[in-house]
């Protein structure tokens, strides 16, 4: 069995992460830990687990110390604060999959940059993976330190890449992504702003123009396009619990038809056990309490424009079903234990 210690547990991605071990045929939970809740039982805060996962919650200090006596490390806790404990993680010999941000970027410039954050651990962005199966499962099978893609990364970057490796297909220079959050998105945290008398009834753009995730979708999509691309990135906040959908855009630099996009997709994702590639329009509904993501596409002949539609639940696919599939991957499991069928835990 894989001892995890899963670190941000009482977040809305830990809380889903919990859901998903306990439920992993070859995976059981060590401890689990919060600061917030400290010597709290995590079914005293999510009482669901009652008689699931009655666990104590750990401290983060009291959970660094039990590194020691697991396999593999999960950190869902907000960017900036994995630093010393992916440091001990690694010293320790452990594999460790990351939540946030801090290892998602290979430059540690860019990320201080777009978080305005001093990256504590440059030393470790040498030896991290960017944990997004679909694209680099090869590299993910032989590393210690995961960066677990974010929920509007991962459906974008799934898009777009079927796109640019079509050497030609696209104008790369003019990519459009159009994405919306349910509101769990945001995390688990005090926000007037996420209240549901403030984002019920309502939808807002935000970030425009420099929304963080947008240097990581360039980051990545640029490897498989293995060129630089640029994209203009516009994140909505959507009055809905949980969900992604991403609507791309690119102009065609060839005449061709739905069918052909199709096969592209095919060619890009036709073997994946968690992309369905969808003939009608994708449902953020369809994806919910699922690791898949969801892709379809249309031809736009008048504007000679491909639009991709992409969905994920931003729980899973966005977070802790991804960070099992790669945990799955680099302890030799199959890729979809413990995350085949519908998972759903409030919220």
């Amino acid at each position: 069995m894989i001892k995890a210690g899963v670190l941000g547990a009482t977040g809305y991605a830990g809380q889903q992460l919990v859901s998903i071990l306990t439920n992993h045929p070859e995976a059981e939970i060590a401890f689990v830990s919060s600061n917030s809740y400290a010597g709290e039982k995590f079914s005293d805060i999510y009482p669901q687990f009652y008689q699931i996962c009655d666990q104590t919650l750990l401290s983060t200090e009291e959970a660094e110390n039990a590194i020691c006596d697991v396999d593999v490390v999960f950190t869902a806790l907000p960017n900036g604060l994995s630093f010393d404990i992916a440091k001990k993680a690694m010293a320790a010999g452990k594999k460790m999959i990351d939540f946030s941000a801090d290892y998602r970027l290979d430059d540690a410039s860019v990320y201080e940059d777009w978080y305005k954050t001093k990256h504590g651990a440059r030393e470790l962005l040498s030896e991290k993976v960017y944990g997004l199966p679909e694209l680099w499962r090869n590299q993910i099978k032989g590393a210690r330190l995961i960066a677990n893609p974010g929920c509007y990364t991962t459906a974008s970057i799934l898009a777009v890449s079927a796109l640019v490796r079509e050497d030609g297909l696209i104008d790369t220079g003019h990519i459009i992504i159009d994405a919306k959050s349910g509101i769990t998105g945001s995390g688990r945290k005090k926000d007037v702003s996420l209240l549901y008398s403030e984002a019920g009834e309502s939808v807002k753009a935000y970030g425009i123009a420099h929304h963080r995730h947008t240097p990581e979708i360039e980051q990545e999509v640029s490897k498989v396009a293995g060129k630089n691309i640029m994209v203009q990135f516009t994140p909505h906040l959507m009055p809905m619990k949980r969900g992604i959908f991403a609507t791309i855009y690119a102009d065609l630099n060839k005449n061709v038809t739905e069918d052909d996009i199709y096969d592209v997709l095919g060619n890009a994702y036709g073997d994946e056990k968690f992309i369905r590639i969808r003939r009608g329009m994708c449902e953020s509904r369809f994806v919910v309490g699922t690791n898949y993501c969801d892709l379809s596409a249309r031809v736009d002949e008048r504007t000679h424009r491909v639009i991709i539609s992409s969905c994920i639940d931003n729980m899973i696919k966005g977070a802790a079903g991804q960070a099992v599939q790669n945990m799955n991957i680099i302890c030799g499991l199959d890729e979809g234990e413990g995350l085949s069928g519908l998972t759903i835990v409030a919220p």
